[in-house]
């Protein structure tokens, strides 16, 4: 009962597929393809900057304390972006103290050098746009 079921149900799609052609009716062109969209820009990540982050930074940024501005807050990091990086970057390597708070030189971690600590700013500044 299988076999003639199966012969059956493949006998009927093959009649439902010819339902409604017309005989010596010129073949359908093709759809045009639509265009690809166009690849995203590559950005590159910034490995070094998220793993600056990860190890010095997050330790206040990431709670939000002493007034550390959370990466991903544009409420507070807007109006310090548009301050421009050089400034972010002074504040970061020199220390500052200002009305919501202080920032540590360096983060607290003197070892860093200054392309670390600008990679760690660019990071959360990424992040904070």
């Amino acid at each position: 009962m299988k076999k003639t079921s199966l012969v059956l149900a493949v006998s009927l799609a093959v009649l439902l597929s010819a339902c409604g052609k017309e005989e010596g009716a010129a073949p359908e062109a093709p759809a045009p393809e639509a265009a690809a969209p166009a690849p995203a820009p590559v950005v590159a990540e910034n490995v070094l900057g998220k793993s600056i982050f990860n190890k010095t930074c997050a330790l206040c940024h990431a709670a939000g304390v002493a007034g550390a501005p959370k990466p991903g807050n544009t409420a507070d990091w807007g109006p310090r972006i548009a301050q421009g990086n050089d400034l972010l970057y002074k504040h970061a390597m020199e220390g500052f103290t200002g009305a919501k708070g202080t920032m540590p030189a360096r983060g607290g971690n003197t070892a860093l050098t200054d392309d670390e600590v600008k990679a760690g700013v660019d990071y959360m500044v990424g992040l904070s746009k």
